[in-house]
């Protein structure tokens, strides 16, 4: 098993509606780097759900990958920001995981939390200018921030 961390603004899909619904298609990854971390991602795989663009931005909880390699159908549809005209059916440019939600932190691990317990080097979310919606977590740091969020 594999841990990543995974952005979303919580205005547009947060752990709330995650919750609420259970499960969903991780959609609308317009990056390379971090669309090719989902393409990494296996069934099984557990992800810290961060919210992005908020006060203050920071880890909220817990979603597990449970089917990976899926085309995000986003990139077809003209109408949806995350259209993509040089993609086609037959040729995918983007594809994605479905994540099921595990778990809400009884306190959200903030960004300056995690930029005073991790280096750069440790956790990229905290490295300045790291913009990515999709990134890795070793082993021993998702160790460290579960015990954080469950605190």
């Amino acid at each position: 098993m594999h841990y990543w961390l995974m952005k979303s603004e919580p205005d547009v899909f947060g752990i709330d509606d995650m919750q609420a619904v259970g499960e969903d298609v991780w959609d609308g990854v317009r990056n390379y780097q971090a669309r090719n971390f989902l393409r990494e991602m296996k069934q099984g795989d557990l992800a810290f759900f961060y919210h992005s663009s908020t006060r203050p931005p920071g880890i909220v909880g817990l979603v597990e990958v449970v089917a990976e390699d899926i085309v995000d159908d986003t990139q077809f549809d003209p109408d949806s920001p995350y259209h993509d005209p040089r993609s086609s059916p037959d040729n995918p440019r983007w594809r994605t995981v479905r994540v099921a939600y595990r778990e809400t932190f009884r306190h959200p691990i903030t960004l300056d939390a995690l930029k005073a317990t991790f280096s750069p080097d440790k956790l990229l979310v905290v490295r300045k200018g790291n913009r990515l919606s999709v990134m890795p977590v070793a082993a021993k740091v998702a160790k460290r921030l579960l015990q954080m969020g469950r605190a």
